[in-house]
């Protein structure tokens, strides 16, 4: 049985430099703390953060309400209270905000207490707390999830000099260890040859992805195998390609406009299989727009065998768009963000619904994130296909891929799909 004793949080800043919640919740008289991140690319359907709105302080984002929230409201909730388990914590909290998407109280908030008080009771059981979070799940066997890393972005991560979001490395090495090595090389390779065809260092995005100027969406997958072939390793066989469309954001009056293009819906999945085709592509991320579920499964039936079909926008991490996903058959694989559902414990749900119908899941997370590690251990915990943090030069995204090092070299797990 856990006894809340205080809680408490507070704003700090995130990678971009926008305000985000920090929790501090002592439990059974363990101290456990967490930060939480935030998306510039979010979903119509994601649980809602809670922003100040003073234009005067930073442009409205700040996130003094919430942070209050913590100490006030839900401290009230839950000070002295005692909670069998993180779902009781979690459901005791939801029940406070009251909202359909924790709108009230602010999802942000929310998910503060949610992983704080997780730490703590990981200190309480003795457990690390990957250990802790796979009995959240239900997994028996943590594993550490393939890596997807950024290598090139465009779309909101950077300044829209392509449409689609972010062009990704794959590693396929069978240790955490040697996949960023392979990331180290290619990524350095893929700055020369940015700079060697368009004369000028590229600029990076929020997520540490390289932004050159690219003339085309192709121009950027051939630019990413040639850095590839650069670093020495073969595409495809040493390091794949994985795919970050993000539709949503150039769908307008059921077309899709983007490079001079003006695609139905049809025509925007004969688009994608053609990529799939002629590039390395493991993944498609939002092939289409979160509102275009008529033709997500035609989408996902063009690239069975060939690419997994990953939903962000179109799920949202909500175990009610998951549902409808799986009845339709429109996608094979959940890119799960915890603050896009605002709970541990209705992550967990939206997980098991993922597993049930034999999914893949990617664990990400966000363009707006914090030093804080505690990711890696959720991807470890639940068993993650893959894991998508960022690139490999910025210290928000760092800490999570050195936090995978550490739980590698120190609990000896293998790396999902490694023989």
């Amino acid at each position: 049985m856990y006894r809340i004793d205080s809680m408490s949080g507070s704003e700090i800043l995130d990678s971009r430099g926008r305000p985000t919640v920090a929790a501090r919740v002592v439990v059974n008289g363990v101290t456990g703390e967490a930060s939480v991140p935030s998306g510039a690319s979010t979903g119509a359907a994601e649980a809602c953060e809670l922003r100040d709105g003073d234009r005067a302080r930073y442009g409205g984002l700040g996130v003094r309400k919430a942070a209050a929230n913590i100490g006030d409201e839900l401290a009230a909730t839950a000070k002295g209270r005692p909670f069998a388990d993180q779902a009781a914590l979690d459901r005791a909290m939801i029940d406070c905000d009251a909202s359909p998407n924790k709108s009230r109280l602010g999802a942000n908030a929310i998910l503060a207490v949610s992983i704080a008080f997780a730490r703590a009771a990981a200190q309480i059981s003795g457990k690390p707390l990957f250990e802790y979070f796979a009995t959240l799940a239900g997994n028996t066997k943590p594993t550490l999830p393939r890596l997807t890393i950024n290598l090139f972005s465009g779309g909101k991560h950077a300044g829209g000099q392509v449409a689609i979001q972010d062009v990704l490395m794959v590693p396929m090495q069978s240790t955490i260890d040697d996949g960023l090595a392979a990331a180290y090389a290619v990524y350095y390779a893929a700055a020369k040859v940015a700079e060697e065809k368009y004369g000028a260092r590229a600029l990076k995005a929020d997520e540490g992805g390289l932004a050159p100027p690219f003339p085309s969406i192709e121009a950027a997958f051939d630019d990413a195998v040639a850095a590839i072939r650069k670093a020495g390793l073969q595409p495809g066989k040493d390091v794949a390609l994985a795919i970050d469309v993000a539709s949503s954001h150039f769908h307008e009056a059921g077309k899709y406009k983007f490079g001079g293009n003006n695609f139905g819906s049809s025509e925007m999945v004969k688009c994608v299989r053609s990529w799939v085709d002629g590039w390395p592509i493991v993944s498609i991320e939002d092939g289409l727009a979160e509102d275009d579920w008529a033709n997500w499964p035609a989408l996902r039936q063009s690239l069975a065998g060939k690419s997994i079909v990953l939903g962000d926008d179109l799920l949202c991490t909500n175990p009610a768009r998951i549902r409808r996903a799986i009845e339709t058959s429109a996608c094979d694989a959940l890119l799960l963000k915890v603050n896009q559902i605002g709970s541990l414990t209705e992550a967990a749900e939206s997980l098991k619904l993922a597993r049930g119908a034999g999914w893949k899941v990617v664990v990400s997370a966000r363009s707006g994130e914090t030093e804080d590690n505690w990711l890696a251990d959720l991807a470890v915990g639940w068993g993650g296909d893959f894991i998508k943090v960022g690139s490999i030069c910025q210290s928000e995204r760092l800490a999570k891929y050195n936090r995978l090092l550490m739980i590698e070299r120190e609990h000896s797990l293998r790396l999902i799909g490694a023989k």
